[in-house]
């Protein structure tokens, strides 16, 4: 198997681990929410959050490498994606929407958004250095 094969495989379990980890949480989180309390930003929580933003890093890396999941053709649209869950988490955020289906709107987006802003931020920067180079 080729090197390139290998890379292509983390960057892609990494990606599908990272989603189901992230929304697992954020359903476990918006259960926690409900009774007053937060598990992300606590105790074992914060474990998991670090463990959902290194794996952000590693997709956003092998993206960076081309060789993850994310495509060249794919990062404007994924940065969007991005910027749309942190918004999203922003917004969701104490809303006044039904109280189970606000706290699972906020723990899924939280917890989504811990994981895809490494990712994001990191293909921001080479977006960035790829339109100042030309």
């Amino acid at each position: 198997m080729a090197k390139n094969d290998i890379m292509a495989k983390i960057g892609s379990y990494s990606f599908i681990v990272g989603i189901i980890i992230a929304g697992l949480v954020g359903i476990y989180e918006a259960f926690v929410l409900e009774s007053g309390d937060t598990f992300l930003t606590q105790g074992s929580g914060a474990w998991v959050a670090w463990v959902l933003a290194i794996i952000g890093v590693i997709v956003g890396v092998l993206a960076i490498l081309g060789k993850g999941t994310i495509t060249k053709k794919e990062t404007p649209g994924f940065l969007m994606a991005g910027i749309a869950l942190v918004v999203m988490y922003g917004v969701f955020k104490g809303s006044a929407i039904t109280p189970w289906l606000g706290s699972l709107l906020e723990g899924v987006s939280f917890s989504l958004a811990i994981f895809v802003a490494p990712a994001v931020g990191l293909l921001a920067i080479k977006a960035i250095w790829d339109m100042g180079k030309d």
